[in-house]
C-alpha cells in the first residue's frame, strides 16, 4: 500500500499538511517537514560587514577564514581598485544651480536636487553638507536641512572652499581593495553585496540619483563578480525612508535594511526590543556591535538565537582596530568569533543572502513523499525563481524503527545518514536540492 505526503507553508506559522491514503499521526513513518534553518540547526547567524574598509579584509578576513566561517562583505563599490563606475551627479549641470540658489531659497521643491548636487560642485568639504542635510531630511527636520543647504550654496558662491572633489570618509577608507581581491574571497564562499557607489544619504537624493548610485553598484557587481552576488544589498547608514526603499526593492532582492515579509518580524539594531514574542515565523534580529558594546552583552545575542527556534541574528560590524566607524579590536573580535564557532552544534551561520534564501524557499516549497517497494521517494519544489534560489533545504523525515542504517539519493549522488530519534520516533536529516531530482531514502 504506497503513502503519499505532501507540505506545504500557510499564512503566519508554517503548518505541513500530510495527505495519506489513511490517517496517520505526526512522527510516522515517511512524515516529512522542512526544518526551520538548515542542517535542523536551533537558530541562524550572519555575520556582516559595512563598508569594505581595508581592515575588514586584511584583519578580520583571515580570522574568519581561519575559523572557517562565512559572512557578507557590504561594499562601496566606487573606490574599488578595476571599478567602471563612480560617484558623479544626475542631473542638470550644477553651475545652473548654483546660481539660482543667489535668488531662489531652499524648500521642497529644489532640496532633493541640491542635495543631491552637493557633494559635486567641484570643491572639496561639501559632501559632509550633503551627508547632514539628508540625516536631517529623512528625521523630518526639514527646515534645518534647507537651512544647511542655504548655507553651504552661499559659501561656494563666497568661494569659501578650496577647488576639488572629496568623498566621504568611509568611501576613503575603502580604497585599496580590488576585484581581483574580491574574486579570490568569493571563491572562498564569502558573499559580496553592495552597498551603493559611494556610500550617500540616500534620504537626500532625488530618484535619479538613488537609482544611479544602487543601479550601478549592483551592475559593477555582476559585471565583476556574477549574477549571484547581486542578490543583497544595504542602503548606507541603515535608513529605512520610504522613498528610498520603494525604489531599492525593485533593484535587489534583499535588504538589509528591510525586507517586509509576512513571515518575518524585522527588528532593527536600534531597537531595544527583543525577539520574542514574535508573531510570524522568524526574527530577524539586527544587532550593531560599537565600540564599547561589552562581551558580555554580545555574547548574550548568540545565546538567545542558540535558544530559540526562530532567531535569525543578523551582526553589523563596521571599523576593524583602529579603521572605520565604531572600530572593533581585534581581539574583542576574535573572541567572539570563537564563542560563535564553539556554538555551531545549534546555531547555522550563513551569510546573509543564503539565510534569506532558505526563509523564502520554505515558505514557498512544497514536500511530498511517497513509499515504494520500501523506500520513500522524495519530492521538493518550490515556487520562486529557480535561477536566484537553489540553495537546498533539510528536510526531517521519520522512518520505520527497524532501520538502523539509511541512505539517500538525489540523481547520481548517494549519501549516508545518521539515524537520529526524538519523542516521535527515529528520524532522518539530509539535504535536498529543490526542483530537482526526486530524493530516495532507503534503509536496512
Amino acid at each position: 500500500m504506497s503513502s503519499n505526503f505532501a507540505c506545504r507553508p500557510s499564512m503566519g506559522p508554517i503548518f505541513l499538511i500530510a495527505i495519506f491514503c489513511a490517517g496517520v499521526c505526526r512522527g510516522q513513518s515517511g512524515n516529512t517537514s522542512i526544518t526551520e534553518w538548515q542542517y535542523g540547526k536551533n537558530g541562524a547567524v550572519s555575520i556582516t560587514y559595512d563598508d569594505a574598509s581595508r581592515n575588514q579584509f586584511t584583519r578580520a578576513l583571515p580570522l574568519m577564514e581561519r575559523l572557517k566561517l562565512p559572512a557578507t562583505f557590504f561594499v562601496i563599490t566606487g573606490p574599488i581598485t578595476g571599478s567602471q563606475y563612480h560617484g558623479k551627479f544626475v542631473g542638470r549641470p550644477v553651475q545652473q544651480i548654483i546660481n539660482e540658489t543667489a535668488t531662489v531659497p531652499t524648500d521642497e521643491r529644489n532640496f532633493l536636487e541640491r542635495c543631491s548636487a552637493a557633494g559635486y560642485l567641484g570643491y572639496t568639504g561639501t559632501i559632509s553638507y550633503h551627508t547632514r542635510a539628508g540625516g536631517l531630511y529623512s528625521s523630518g527636520k526639514k527646515e534645518h536641512a534647507y537651512r544647511l543647504m542655504d548655507t553651504l550654496y552661499a559659501k561656494v558662491r563666497h568661494g569659501d572652499f578650496a577647488p576639488g572633489y572629496e568623498p566621504c570618509p568611509e568611501y576613503k577608507e575603502a580604497v585599496g581593495s580590488s576585484w581581483d581581491d574580491f574574486r579570490k574571497d568569493v571563491a572562498n564562499g564569502y558573499e559580496i553585496a553592495s552597498h551603493s557607489i559611494t556610500h550617500a544619504t540616500m534620504p537626500g537624493l532625488d530618484e535619479a540619483n538613488i537609482k544611479y548610485e544602487l543601479e550601478k553598484s549592483k551592475e559593477e557587481i555582476k559585471n565583476q563578480l556574477g549574477d549571484k552576488y547581486t542578490f543583497s544589498a544595504e542602503v548606507p547608514y541603515g535608513y529605512e525612508d520610504d522613498k528610498v526603499m520603494q525604489i531599492a526593492y525593485k533593484i535587489y532582492p534583499a535588504l538589509r535594511n528591510r525586507m517586509p515579509e509576512p513571515f518575518l518580524k524585522e527588528i532593527d539594531r536600534a531597537s531595544r526590543m527583543l525577539p520574542h514574542p514574535a508573531e510570524r515565523d522568524y526574527v530577524q534580529w539586527q544587532r550593531g556591535p560599537l565600540s564599547k558594546t561589552s562581551l558580555t552583552l554580545m555574547k548574550s545575542w548568540v545565546d538567545t538565537t542558540c535558544d530559540n527556534k526562530d532567531v535569525w541574528l543578523v551582526l553589523v560590524f563596521h571599523g576593524i582596530d583602529s579603521l572605520g566607524w565604531e572600530p572593533t579590536p581585534m581581539g574583542k573580535l576574535e573572541e567572539y568569533l570563537e564563542f560563535i564557532k564553539d556554538r555551531q552544534d545549534k546555531l547555522w551561520v550563513a551569510s546573509f543572502g543564503d539565510a534569506t534564501r532558505y526563509m523564502r524557499e520554505r515558505e514557498h516549497a512544497r514536500v511530498s513523499t511517497k513509499k515504494d517497494n520500501g523506500t520513500f521517494q522524495v519530492s521538493l519544489t518550490h515556487s520562486l525563481d529557480k535561477k536566484m534560489y537553489d540553495l537546498p533545504l533539510t528536510l526531517k523525515t521519520y522512518i520505520p524503527a527497524t532501520w538502523s542504517k539509511a541512505t539517500v539519493s538525489q540523481g547520481k549522488i548517494t549519501q549516508p545518514l545518521e539515524v537520529q530519534r526524538d519523542e516521535k520516533g527515529n528520524f532522518v536529516l539530509y539535504q535536498v536540492k529543490p526542483n530537482d531530482a526526486t530524493a530516495v531514502l532507503a534503509g536496512s
